[in-house]
């Protein structure tokens, strides 16, 4: 039987966009009821007052991000009174980059990268607010990367308080975490903590119904008829679901059908989603990765070299095997791995023996880490 092949110049993509991750559905199902929550704590803002504050939780894919794209859309869409600036903390993760990033989006353009001050840029944003009588509505995404990097108290302090410094500014923020072990009570001191007061809305992991809807709208939306069958569509939802992650299963559907694009075939096939899973299941890891600073670089190759010869390692004995070669006290190293922990590219149990044993295991397979640190 002849093979339907593709003319040179056909695509199997109608929309290639609906399978980016950052990409907003028009319809966006199954987190209605976050979305009134949400809208509900933004509301004070629109008519002027200082909006409340918020932390979005739940595990990674789970349409935290989305939602809170999806009302500051909304409130552009609406108002130039109310100003909603989202930060990705995975990538500024400072204290000056948080607020460049607010600056920029007040004043168009980012702060001089030298020469610059912190107070300077601040009293910049300030003096925006004032003179435009806006409101502020900050996002943070991934905040639990200020806990790692300690930056937490004085970003929200300064966000919070700015009011005492500079009278009629009005700022609210929107945390994001991902990560359920963070306890954000916990993690700010007391200064910041008489001023937060956030309400908390969960974002349960999507269930298999739900999963298989999205999908099934990205499919139709963003691939022509044909282009991948229900028994595919249904193979694409099982390792999804494997994954635990929706982001796994729309990134799974871009690379599998990019494939059978490149083979020139109509159609996608079982291999495709069979190969493009190798790469995808692999997302979480990949983002993480480009995240990390050199010395925990360094820290997560030589865990992955040892994982090699050990599945669980000691963290004592890891830390001695590394010698005098690596700059780093053993507090610091605990710490690292206390963020590796955090971050989920390694399992850290506490076990009791001959005193209190931590031990390590990394939850990818060691080649695969050192291939993404590459």
């Amino acid at each position: 039987m002849k093979k339907s092949l593709l003319q040179w110049d056909e695509t199997l993509f109608r929309d290639p966009e609906v399978f980016e991750l950052d990409f907003v559905p028009e319809q966006f199902h199954h987190r209605e009821n976050q979305m009134r929550e949400l809208a509900f704590q933004i509301q004070p803002g629109l008519r002027g007052g200082r909006p409340l504050n918020t932390v979005c939780r739940g595990l990674p894919g789970t349409g935290k991000t989305t939602s809170v794209r999806k009302l500051f859309a909304e409130i552009e869409d609406t108002t130039k009174k109310l100003v909603p600036v989202y930060v990705n903390c995975q990538i500024d993760n400072t204290k000056f980059a948080i607020f460049s990033q607010i600056y920029r989006k007040l004043a168009g353009h980012l702060p001089p990268a030298s020469g610059t001050s912190f107070k300077q840029v601040f009293d910049a944003i300030a003096r925006i607010l004032q003179r435009e009588e806006t409101v502020l509505l900050v996002t943070l995404d991934d905040v639990n990367y200020l806990l790692y990097e300690n930056e937490i108290n004085k970003v929200l302090y300064t966000l919070l308080r700015a009011h005492e410094a500079y009278p009629g500014t009005r700022i609210g923020v929107i945390l994001i975490i991902s990560d359920m072990s963070v306890d954000l009570t916990q993690a700010v001191d007391a200064r910041v903590a008489s001023v937060f007061r956030p309400t908390d809305i969960y974002f349960p992991p999507y269930s298999r119904e739900e999963v298989s809807e999205i999908l099934k709208e990205r499919v139709q939306q963003g691939l022509y008829p044909n282009v991948l069958s229900e028994e595919m569509l249904t193979l694409v939802i099982d390792q999804t679901m494997q994954s635990g992650d929706l982001r796994v299963g729309i990134d799974l559907l871009k690379r599998a059908t990019l494939t059978a694009e490149k083979a020139a075939r109509k159609s996608v096939e079982k291999d495709d989603i069979c190969k493009a899973y190798e790469v995808s299941k692999y997302l979480h890891l990949s983002f993480t990765v480009k995240t990390l600073k050199p010395e925990e670089r360094e820290v997560l190759r030589r865990i992955a070299e040892r994982a090699k010869g050990e599945q669980e390692m000691n963290a004592g004995e890891v830390y001695r095997s590394f010698g005098k070669d690596l700059a780093m006290g053993y507090t610091r190293f605990y710490e690292v791995v206390k963020k590796f922990d955090a971050m989920r590219l390694v399992d850290l149990e506490y076990r009791d023996g001959k005193g209190r044993t931590r031990v390590i295991s990394l939850r990818y397979e060691p080649d695969r880490v050192l291939g993404y640190l590459k």
